[in-house]
């Protein structure tokens, strides 16, 4: 539901608006979660398939990696887009878009007689991803009673986390007996199949307020802004090989994002930003966002070390290294809709809180670790790791939107959501640059590096742990109304 327009003056959400969820808003949230996750399946399901790539299409390890890094910068590029585009088209014209080109992008995956146009198959695909997630977000905050959206924000917990987690082991299993292009070729009869069920079912009852145009000007800063700051770390990691200096990106991203910020914060005047930044004024969702933030770095830096540990120092299979990851993804989703129905009741701290100390404990498990570790114990730790981020991840993601103006919730999912990517990969670089800086053995994975990497974690962990109580002891209340707002001029 939106309220039209909303100047200023009246900038405060209303405190007595409650949405009512329509009888069809079960098959709606349904849909969108089918959808958001068979999307972000496929977005981790090329790692263990790079290797076959390799040699079937003849090209470099560097080149490879572009089928990976070319996907995560298209959606750092449209993630900021979302917000506009949320406010700009139906719930229903941007479903469809997206899986549309989500499908399109498949089949020429699929079909790709070479790596150039394997590459712009992915890139299609990342473009329709990208904006799924916050279009899901976004939509259950407009459907969904404040007093049941904790329990229904839950089942997105269930395409963060087991997408993720079944990809690389579902990649395994398929290269084991079938060709690299069943990977495209088993996923798009189920995208065509959410997207026929979009066109047949998927009708939302809106009031949008007259779009303003889309800033030439914040356009090309979002896109240089984004994309450099995860294109630099991401060489940073070292995940490019030996290309362009990981300073150069940074640097133009970090420029490109100050500008940005500050085109914002001078279109906020005059209602027509292409981001707006408003969120960022309420302490709920500046907080909820600084956490879930710190969770991203500590999960996709385990996402990257714990393959290198059980692969180079244990010595295990790629396989093997996969299934480590899946019990805890597992176990992540299904604890989603029960913490969120727990936050419904309880607010966001009584979980947060020990979500963050369980996350601290684990990754001072992974510092831990040694050359002898037996793989069980690895995948103890990894579920613990895995449980915490759940109690985490649902009560922060509802508290922060919950805490916004109704007209703002697409902004803030889309600024969650890119933050998201930029703090994985943030992550990633810091970890994997520790490790090369502390190995002995001239910067390849060893115990010495991975275990100064684990050590930073945990100083990750601990400043989350901290963090952790500053969040608001109750849910966040019918309407979004915040606890606490600094304005900006």
């Amino acid at each position: 539901m939106s309220t039209g327009p909303i100047t200023r003056a009246t900038e405060e959400p209303l405190q007595g608006r409650t949405p009512t969820a329509p009888p069809s808003a079960g098959v709606i949230i349904a849909l969108l979660v089918f959808s958001a996750f068979v999307m972000i399946l496929n977005e981790t399901i090329m790692s263990v398939a790079l290797p076959v790539l390799i040699s079937d299409l003849d090209i470099t390890a560097r080149t490879a990696q572009w089928l990976t890094s070319g996907f995560l910068l298209t959606m750092a590029v449209v993630i900021p887009m979302s917000g506009s585009l949320l406010q700009r088209f139906s719930v229903r014209a941007v479903f469809l878009t997206s899986m549309s080109a989500f499908c399109a992008g498949t089949l020429i995956s699929a079909l790709a007689p070479g790596f150039a146009v394997l590459l712009g198959g992915r890139i299609v695909q990342a473009c329709g991803t990208a904006v799924m997630v916050p279009l899901l977000m976004t939509t259950v905050m407009k459907l969904i009673p404040a007093e049941r959206r904790g329990q229904t924000m839950g089942t997105i917990s269930i395409v963060i986390a087991v997408a993720p987690a079944v990809g690389p082991t579902l990649s395994g299993f398929i290269l084991g007996s079938l060709n690299w292009r069943w990977m495209f070729w088993i996923v798009l009869p189920i995208a065509l199949l959410g997207l026929a069920a979009g066109w047949l079912r998927l009708r939302v009852d809106e009031e949008r307020e007259q779009p303003a145009t889309i800033d030439a000007i914040s356009v090309p800063l979002s896109a240089i802004a984004f994309a450099g700051l995860v294109f630099g770390l991401s060489e940073l990691a070292g995940h490019g090989g030996q290309g362009v200096p990981a300073w150069i990106p940074l640097t133009a991203g970090a420029v490109a994002l100050v500008a940005f910020g500050a085109r914002q914060l001078q279109l906020q005047r005059v209602e027509r930003a292409f981001l707006d930044l408003r969120p960022f004024t309420y302490r709920r969702f500046s907080v909820s966002v600084a956490l879930v933030v710190i969770g991203f770095m500590g999960l996709f830096g385990a996402i990257i070390m714990v393959p290198l540990y059980v692969q180079d120092v244990l010595g295990h299979s790629a396989l093997v290294a996969g299934l480590t990851s899946l019990p805890g993804g597992l176990l992540m989703g299904l604890a989603g809709p029960p913490v969120g129905r727990v936050y419904d009741r309880h607010g966001a701290r009584v979980l947060v809180v020990p979500g963050s100390i369980l996350l601290f404990v684990a990754l001072c498990g992974f510092a831990l670790l040694s050359a002898s570790t037996p793989v069980w114990e690895l995948v103890v730790v990894q579920t613990v790791m895995m449980v915490g981020l759940a109690m985490m991840f649902t009560p922060l993601m509802t508290d922060a939107l919950g805490a916004l103006p109704d007209r703002l919730y697409s902004h803030g999912s889309a600024i969650m959501t890119t933050l998201q990517q930029v703090g994985g990969a943030a992550g990633t670089a810091l970890f994997v640059t520790v490790m090369a800086k502390a190995s002995m053995s001239g910067g390849a994975p060893d115990m010495a590096g991975v275990h100064a990497a684990f050590v930073v974690a945990a100083g990750i962990g601990a400043v989350a742990v901290i963090t952790s109580f500053f969040t608001a002891s109750q849910p966040s209340p019918a309407g979004g109304a915040p606890v606490h707002q600094t304005r900006l001029p």
